[in-house]
């Protein structure tokens, strides 16, 4: 069995608005060191196989597919096994 964990957020080349006015929030409460901020989306899936092959091949379809927006967003994921509890 596996846990992925799949970030979702805007390509650099996007605006992000939420990023925007959650950077200038926290501006305004006195961080003024801070750069950027970029929003995003995050999903945990656990997908019961045994294949971390077959399991990257529909994480990658399902994000593809429905996860993102892949024409204005872009994402990463993260795969581990994890043991199944008796």
């Amino acid at each position: 069995m596996y846990k992925v964990e799949v970030f979702v957020t805007y390509k650099e080349s996007i605006l992000d608005p939420q990023g925007e006015a959650i950077k200038g929030a926290v501006g305004r409460m006195g961080y003024t060191d801070i750069a950027e901020i970029r929003q995003g989306k995050y999903f945990e899936i656990v997908v019961e196989s045994d294949d971390e092959a077959h399991v990257a091949a529909e994480i990658e379809a399902i994000s593809d597919k429905l996860l993102a927006n892949v024409v204005m967003e872009s994402y990463r994921y993260n795969i581990q096994k994890v043991e199944v509890e008796a």
